[in-house]
């Protein structure tokens, strides 16, 4: 399959399936960067709406006002984990609704504060603070090396406690449980163990909007020779592949005629949801980053075209 080589006049489109990120998303910065030949242009076009859990926010308040995480011996918490942009957008929103909290809000400079990959650690560094959040984590990419990662880190912060203070997980309504499962591992030694209470600080639901604002999208970047999809989860593929024009209504499955010919390219954060495009609609994806973050997904989508160029200049 070949594809037209960029020009400096025109930007490469890449539809980012995703809510943009606040304070400031990864992707945006990464995918703004011009890098050699290629110029991108990122645009978001949101899936999932996500909605702060009250309950779950009111006892992390509560928990924070109260200064029940830190390192010593009567601590409810000796850390946080974090393995979401949308559990650090919660986190963020009740640091800056701080009331008068006194010196050192939020109260846990002594503590470590664990994130999944290099998107979560930027967004929970962004969250300004004096000293500064001590964040941990960010080379390990998925929650099984980082639950790893925890085991051995964790267990040298408080070295000197034979059984080691509870870490809380701010986590969505959705979300996998691997963290937990192998940090509270029975087959464990006991000095090894570590209690995590998850805490839900927010939920998600489907935008009904998204086809409409999908099409939009397409019309809007109908004349670009070359653009991208980028898809972050299995929900909204049936609508995205619908809105291309590749899914048979009958068959559920993608339509195989007319592939080899297309504009549009699709690439995945990862494995699980590159595995649930093929396995519900038959279609294989043009890239899987090999790392789920903003490099990880342009280091995939700049190799393909690398090696699918032909010389053919997009402004023409």
């Amino acid at each position: 399959m070949a594809i037209p080589s960029s020009s400096t006049a025109l930007k490469v489109p890449v539809l980012l399936l995703k809510t943009k990120s606040t304070p400031g998303d990864s992707y945006e910065d990464l995918f703004s960067c011009r890098q050699n030949e290629h110029a991108f242009e990122p645009t978001f076009v949101p899936v999932l709406h996500h909605n702060f859990h009250e309950p779950g926010m009111t006892k992390l308040r509560e928990v924070l006002h109260r200064r029940a995480i830190h390192g010593g011996p009567d601590a409810s918490y000796g850390g946080l984990i974090f393995t979401s942009q949308r559990a650090v957008e919660a986190f963020a929103k009740l640091v800056y609704d701080k009331p008068d909290a006194g010196m050192g809000w939020p109260h846990l400079q002594d503590v470590p504060i664990y994130s999944v990959g290099p998107a979560t650690t930027r967004a929970l560094k962004a969250i300004g603070q004096e000293p500064p959040l001590q964040v941990f984590g960010e080379h390990t990419g998925n929650g099984d090396a980082l639950a790893k990662f925890i085991l051995d880190h964790y267990g040298q912060w408080y070295q000197t406690r034979q059984v080691k203070p509870p870490l809380l997980f701010l986590v969505g309504e959705q979300r996998r449980d691997i963290v937990p499962k192998t940090l509270m591992d029975p087959s464990l030694a006991i000095d090894r163990r570590i209690q995590v209470d998850e805490l839900v600080v927010y939920g998600t639901g489907t935008m009904k909007s998204f086809p409409r604002d999908f099409a939009n999208v397409l019309q809007a970047t109908e004349t670009s020779p070359v653009r991208w999809v980028v898809v972050f989860s299995p929900t909204g593929c049936d609508d995205m592949l619908r809105g291309l024009g590749m899914l048979n209504d009958t068959t559920g499955k993608v339509t195989k005629g007319g592939l080899e010919e297309r504009k549009t390219f699709i690439a995945t954060i990862g494995p699980t949801t590159r595995d649930y495009l093929r396995r519900t609609f038959d279609v294989e994806p043009d890239v899987c980053a090999e790392e789920p973050s903003p490099e990880g997904v342009k280091q995939g989508i700049m190799q393909f075209m690398a090696s699918n160029i032909v010389s053919q200049d997009l402004s023409s």
